[in-house]
């Protein structure tokens, strides 16, 4: 996720492979999916709150990310809860920074988790339509604050991310399948625009992504993740499939505090060390601009809320994305109080506990190396 000042960049060099067996399609049938439901949506009470039952949960999972400082801190809090979460694989996406470095850095939490059993694939080098757009100035020219990188040992999968998805979700049996989005939605619409079957095997999609109540982070009313691919974002929100987002109304309201990131130093492990010395760097930028007492981890929350979901507090609502040009590029227009009659297509989460979130991340980061 993130950055108000994410500047344009040039497309990274398309796998010939991807080039000639996803993009022609998409280009058939993009127009068509940006007006209609690829499965019409299911009705809910728009004004209905929701809170998630404090019982345990586990998923089998497949998380898109594109680390990202973030991003990183998510896939080890991830990692280290394999009893609740069954990580299937991480598909990686252009986003934060392009394509190589987000996988590179994908690679990187798999080594320091000490997770060689998970499989990684690349997929979207670049966004279905718009210019692609990086970010930085946020997250360092590598992606990762506060911590110097390398290439990792364990190679990528062979294969793609899209294939992946597929290939995986038509195999799967039906409604099992929860997909973590932490970047871009590139992928999964590259998936559903090949295989629109594959909503039948998706249990559901939780996603950091999009901001009402608080207002954009790289434009005045759009949040990067959307911004990036605003034509990705519109045609998952019309998947049929189950959504739970994580908009910045709520990350902006789980904060870091010298005291908590002290305590994640404090656990005397290189996992704890790491996180900390991401977040001390990665914070600083949000903290000056928005004036905040301590900055938003963003990504990991969507980890939070699968483990826990009783920490966090929503309501379902219609969501859809303005993928005009414009001022309102970009932008998650999310009809709150239902005027629009129109049925509910996200759980929106605006709430959280912000020290039962600390506590969380910091208890699974204790269980790393």
């Amino acid at each position: 996720m993130h950055s108000r000042a994410a500047a344009a960049a040039t497309p990274s060099s398309l796998p010939s492979r991807l080039a000639a067996t996803i993009f022609p399609v998409l280009l058939l049938g993009l127009a068509a999916l940006l007006t209609t439901s690829l499965i019409a949506p299911k009705a809910h009470a728009a004004d209905a709150s929701t809170a998630a039952t404090a019982a345990a949960t586990t998923h089998t999972l497949i998380i898109d990310t594109d680390p990202g400082a973030d991003d990183v801190i998510a896939l080890l809090f991830a990692m280290a809860s394999p009893e609740q979460l069954k990580i299937q694989a991480l598909t990686t996406v252009a986003g934060n920074v392009p394509l190589a470095k987000t996988s590179r850095n994908a690679r990187l939490a798999r080594e320091w988790a000490k997770r060689p059993d998970i499989a990684i694939y690349a997929g979207a080098p670049r966004p279905l339509l718009r210019t692609p757009i990086y970010a930085a100035d946020i997250h360092g020219s590598e992606g990762i604050t506060g911590v110097k990188v390398h290439e990792p040992s364990q190679p990528l999968a062979e294969g793609n991310a899209v294939d992946y998805l597929i290939r995986t979700l038509r195999a799967a049996p039906e409604k099992s399948v929860t997909l973590a989005m932490l970047g871009p939605e590139t992928n999964l619409a590259l998936a559903l625009t090949q295989a629109p079957d594959i909503t039948r095997g998706l249990r559901e999609l939780v996603l950091m992504g999009g901001a009402h109540f608080n207002g954009g982070n790289i434009t005045p009313t759009a949040e990067f993740n959307v911004f990036a691919d605003p034509h990705a974002a519109e045609i998952v929100l019309k998947s049929g499939v189950p959504i739970t987002m994580l908009p910045l109304d709520l990350t902006h309201k789980v904060l870091t505090s010298p005291e908590r990131i002290a305590r994640l130093r404090g656990l005397g492990n290189q996992a704890g060390k790491t996180v900390a010395d991401i977040l001390d760097a990665y914070v600083q930028h949000d903290m000056q601009y928005y004036g905040l007492p301590g900055g938003p981890v963003h990504d990991a929350t969507v980890v939070a809320y699968l483990l826990q979901p009783s920490l966090f507090r929503g309501r379902k609502v219609n969501v859809e994305v303005d993928s005009r040009e414009g001022l309102g590029f970009g932008q998650t227009v999310v009809d709150w109080y239902g005027g629009l009659k129109k049925p509910a297509n996200v759980n929106w989460i605006a709430e959280g506990d912000a020290q039962g979130f600390f506590d969380l991340l910091t208890q699974r980061i204790s269980r790393l190396p």
